[in-house]
């Protein structure tokens, strides 16, 4: 290999926006409104191995059976794996920049099979643990948005 220096390259995105418009689908749309209404999750349940999907999807990942059933979760669940994050960002979905440290888990809400990733009030390590119970906390104004959880925080 040559020992030459070479100078790295750094590229930046400028300060250029970005808009864009998509649309949830019909399920993502039923997670989100219930979510924004009624501050309740749902998931997709497939008819021929049981799991359930949160946020719900259309094809069941194992049986590739087409998922028809909504079902009500319950807000309160575990936490599967998670981190604590100590370098700030800005969040994409505010123009803010995110407050460190914060925790970021996978939570698995009861009732589902699959996890759904969000932020966890707390950031001492010695508090938080695999396995640890969980609620989810609303924000007050809604709108439609996985961000309608503030966090979950620790019960």
């Amino acid at each position: 290999m040559n020992e030459e220096k070479k100078d790295l390259i750094t590229l930046e995105s400028g300060e250029m926006a970005q808009p864009f418009r998509w649309a949830a689908g019909a399920y993502g749309s039923k997670f989100l409104t219930e979510l924004r209404d009624n501050k309740k999750f749902v998931g997709a349940k497939c008819p021929k191995c049981g799991k359930v999907y949160v946020p719900p999807r259309r094809v069941c990942g194992p049986c590739f059976e087409e998922l028809t059933e909504l079902v009500p979760v319950s807000d309160e669940g575990e936490i599967v794996t998670w981190t604590v994050v100590s370098f700030g960002f800005v969040d994409p979905a505010t123009g803010m920049q995110k407050p460190v440290p914060y925790c970021y888990a996978a939570i698995m809400l009861d009732g589902s099979d699959t996890v759904l990733l969000h932020f966890v009030d707390e950031t001492d390590p010695e508090k938080i643990k695999i396995g640890a119970r969980v609620k989810a906390v609303f924000e007050e104004e809604r709108t439609g948005s996985l961000l309608d959880i503030k966090h979950f925080e620790l019960v």
